[in-house]
């Protein structure tokens, strides 16, 4: 798939805190990136019943976005922002717009049952897996300072060069390290892809350092567990494709991280057809 790309963070919001720190990071990311900001509500039914209960009508959505909006741009004049109101489900018109505007990358606050629109647990994840570009999911926690390290765990040797690839451009774009973490017990497949990982930042002048786990057994929470004494501001993963590379699936592995208790941002990938010329490789 060679997609068109416009150099723009997309941010769903339902006006939840969770939502205004994820815009807090895409504005911060935008910085460093150089990017347009794009805010998108999506009306639905959650929408709507919000609104009958606030005797509300769907113009003070965009009021909303219009004072968001304001808002950033009074606080950070070089970020460009944009805002729309949309119709549809947040399982497909997210995705749709990330398409349509053509939006580098989606940040996706995630939260309990807090809120307008109910993004926690199987909603996020279909958001997630709908996504033709990474979604960074963020919880309550604020990291205003970029992402300066970034933990890269290898558990496969299926296909790991995509998300390599946005890792050195993230690595580069925020003056990032990037920290292999290895599986421990790993196939002769998977000790060679870290390497060849590592051989790959190397080239092109990324700062990396290489872990292996200590011991068996729940890798996720190892994960989760370096990446919290590492005082790190982002974990990357990639989804499992189907083999027709049309939808995704997420595990338990997926969701532990994701929904990590320290709230660290995960950067997923979905394993789509892309055109790195895109991101300069």
């Amino acid at each position: 798939m060679d997609t068109k790309m416009n150099d723009i963070v997309l941010v769903p919001t339902d006006f939840s805190e969770v939502c205004a720190n994820a815009i807090n990071q895409a504005v911060e990311a935008a910085k460093f990136l150089n990017f347009k900001v794009y805010l998108l509500h999506v009306i639905n039914s959650d929408t709507r019943a919000y609104l009958k209960k606030n005797d509300a009508e769907v113009a003070a959505l965009d009021e909303k976005l219009k004072k968001i909006a304001g808002d950033i741009k009074a606080e950070h004049k070089e970020v460009e922002v944009e805002y729309l109101s949309k119709e549809g489900s947040i399982f497909s018109t997210i995705a749709e717009v990330a398409k349509d505007i053509g939006a580098n990358l989606i940040f996706l606050g995630t939260h309990g049952k807090v809120g307008m629109q109910h993004l926690t647990g199987s909603y996020a994840l279909k958001v997630v897996t709908s996504s033709p570009v990474p979604v960074i999911v963020v919880q309550k926690r604020s990291f205003e300072k970029g992402y300066r390290n970034i933990v890269l765990p290898i558990t496969s040797d299926a296909g790991p060069w995509q998300k390599t690839k946005w890792a050195v451009f993230i690595a580069k774009q925020f003056g990032a390290k990037i920290h292999i973490y290895r599986i421990h017990d790993a196939s002769e497949g998977v000790v060679q892809a870290a390497d060849q990982i590592a051989a790959y930042f190397e080239k092109n002048g990324v700062e990396y350092t290489k872990e292996v786990a200590e011991r068996s057994g729940n890798f996720a929470k190892q994960t989760i567990d370096y990446a919290t004494a590492s005082n790190s501001d982002m974990i990357m993963i990639m989804t499992n494709p189907d083999t027709n590379f049309t939808s995704f699936i997420l595990g338990t592995y997926d969701e532990q991280i994701i929904f990590n208790t320290s709230q660290i941002p995960v950067m997923c990938i979905n394993p789509r057809k892309f055109n790195y010329e895109i991101l300069g490789f």
